[in-house]
């Protein structure tokens, strides 16, 4: 758990406790005060919401080298090589939970690349799927196929999700307020 997860479990704890009161206070005949209550809470909302585009537009892309970790509480993965063919390439992945106790999965999980122009290529086959359940402490390899025009050898792996729901996409350090690529050696 991230300082991003507690900060969202507090904004959210304190929603539910300022709309109870509203809730309330309206109940009991204060509707002017519930009303004001709503007011500064909707203020500090966009304020959260602020700060999140805020930091998504100046944070820049945390770029990792194949083999570094990338973790979502106790689901990883790492990128463990890239092999062209043609017009086709071929990451090896590696993704793994660092769970003690319970099994783990990353829902919606997807890998795509780009290349310098930040054009998207999603992948053609993938060997396992990355939402996977995993045993406590269990790894599987897996491969994306990609494919790609030969003259473009800029890429970047990107692991992301299929859906940006709530909460996922109201917790500021995750996507899509926080990217990060790994940067891919593609030789022949």
């Amino acid at each position: 758990m991230t300082i991003y997860d507690l900060l969202f479990l507090a904004a959210i704890l304190a929603s539910v406790l300022t709309l109870l009161a509203a809730a309330l206070l309206a109940i009991f005949g204060r509707g002017a005060q519930a009303l004001r209550i709503l007011g500064v809470w909707s203020a500090c909302a966009a304020i959260y919401v602020g700060i999140g585009l805020v930091a998504f537009m100046l944070r820049p892309v945390l770029i990792l080298n194949v083999g570094d970790e990338q973790c979502s509480d106790d689901w990883c993965i790492a990128v463990q090589g890239a092999r062209r063919a043609e017009s086709n390439l071929e990451v090896k992945l590696k993704f793994f939970s660092r769970a003690q106790r319970v099994e783990q999965s990353e829902k919606g999980a997807i890998v795509y690349l780009t290349d310098a122009s930040g054009k998207r290529y999603d992948p053609v086959e993938t060997t396992v799927p990355l939402s996977t359940r995993l045993a406590p402490g269990e790894s599987v390899s897996t491969s994306a196929v990609f494919s790609i025009p030969p003259e473009i050898t800029q890429l970047a792996l990107v692991v992301g999700h299929k859906d940006w729901t709530p909460p996922q996409w109201l917790i500021l350090g995750r996507e899509p307020f926080w990217k990060t690529v790994v940067r891919l050696d593609v030789t022949q």
